[in-house]
């Protein structure tokens, strides 16, 4: 039976393909949009990376500008990120932040930062 003498080496093809989608393939181009008029610092995670890889780190974004980013895809070939913003300007503290997932190539992520920063609770150092 000729048609399973190649058997294996059709296994071993499949196998290759399976492990492939898996990993996710090739990296995701997506677009981060800040969605306001006033400039923002963006930092933004890879999500489906092993230790959420910062992809952007504090970027400043103008207005209604944007700026391209390459993100892993997951398993099933598309992105997932998650993004913070501050205000640049430090007269207006205000922040954000959220998360997208199923992210196609050339998709956009919109950043905002309309909210009012909330800081951790502040410690008073005290004097041995």
């Amino acid at each position: 039976m000729p048609a399973f003498n190649h058997s294996p080496r059709f296994c071993f093809l499949c196998c290759l393909l399976v492990g492939t989608m898996a990993r996710g393939g090739e990296p995701v181009q997506i677009n981060v949009i800040n969605d306001s008029t006033d400039d923002v610092l963006v930092t933004v995670r890879d999500m489906n990376t092993r230790r959420h890889t910062k992809v952007l780190d504090a970027q400043r974004i103008s207005g209604f500008a944007s700026v391209p980013v390459s993100v892993a895809a997951g398993a099933g070939g598309t992105a997932h990120v998650s993004w913070t913003t501050v205000s640049a300007n430090p007269d207006v503290h205000r922040c954000g932040h959220g998360d997208k997932s199923a992210l196609a190539n050339f998709d956009s992520v919109r950043v905002v930062a309309q909210s009012t920063c909330h800081t951790g609770p502040r410690h008073k150092l005290s004097n041995p």
